[in-house]
């Protein structure tokens, strides 16, 4: 039996391992996590194996305190669209361990990480994707991918409008890049995927909130997580455009 964080890793990190972006070849096994199956899937074992996501939750879980696991609901939550946790921890002590542990490591993933990134460092997956992305530093190219990838990647929510069989009609905002800064647009609707072959990741009704990645419906969000995850949204998109406004 899967436990609710593990579900809850399983909704989130589909999307983009099932396009080949990060993570092992675990597509299916987390699909079916994801639905509800899944039984003799080792999530965990799955979830080492994200080098972004499974640094951050495992230093998360450190810093809660003694005996958080690093797969547990509230951790997940936390890094994915943000909680009462993400709130409590000490991002100034994120950032540090980030930098000692991670900064010197080879890859794609944290060759941006070092001091002057501090500043921007939260205990989330939008602080992953604007910060230690490299997609940020690629955005005055004028190229349409840069922007396209940093929207797809972080977790969008709206208000669901309608539901069919294998999508749903979602009132959205998007990202938006007007050669200085980064912006996030009025809510428009959007059709997004919500089924795969084992079913959905969230029974959703119009008036719902969803949890958008990789445009995959991947999750239901309250009222208050989705209010948590705009705002947390927001406050990075700020922080980036610091970084933005200095750089040549």
């Amino acid at each position: 039996m899967t436990s609710p964080g593990e579900r809850l890793f399983a909704r989130y990190a589909h999307a983009p391992n099932a396009l080949g972006y990060c993570g092992p070849a675990a597509a299916a096994g987390l699909q079916q996590v994801a639905c509800g199956g899944g039984a003799d899937v080792d999530v965990r074992r799955l979830a080492a194996q994200f080098s972004g996501v499974w640094p951050y939750q495992t230093m998360m879980a450190e810093l809660a305190g003694d005996g958080v696991d690093p797969l547990s609901e509230e951790v997940g939550r936390a890094y994915w669209t943000g909680n009462d946790l993400t709130a409590r921890l000490d991002a100034e002590r994120l950032g540090a361990m980030l930098l000692e542990r991670f900064a010197a490591q080879a890859g794609h993933y944290w060759q941006h990480l070092d001091e002057e990134l501090l500043e921007e460092v939260t205990p989330t997956h939008a602080f992953h994707v604007l910060g230690v992305y490299p997609w940020t530093r690629l955005l005055h190219t004028g190229l349409p991918e840069p922007l396209h990838v940093l929207d797809s990647c972080r977790i969008r929510t709206g208000r669901v409008v309608s539901v069919d069989e294998d999508a749903a009609w979602v009132e959205v905002d998007t990202l938006t890049w007007d050669g200085h800064a980064l912006g996030l647009s009025e809510p428009r609707p959007e059709r997004v995927a919500r089924r795969t072959p084992d079913g959905v990741f969230a029974d959703l009704s119009a008036g719902d909130h969803a949890a958008i990645h990789w445009e995959f419906v991947c999750d239901r969000l309250t009222d208050h997580e989705a209010e948590t995850l705009l705002s947390l949204t927001g406050r990075q998109v700020e922080l980036t455009n610091r970084r933005l406004t200095r750089s040549p």
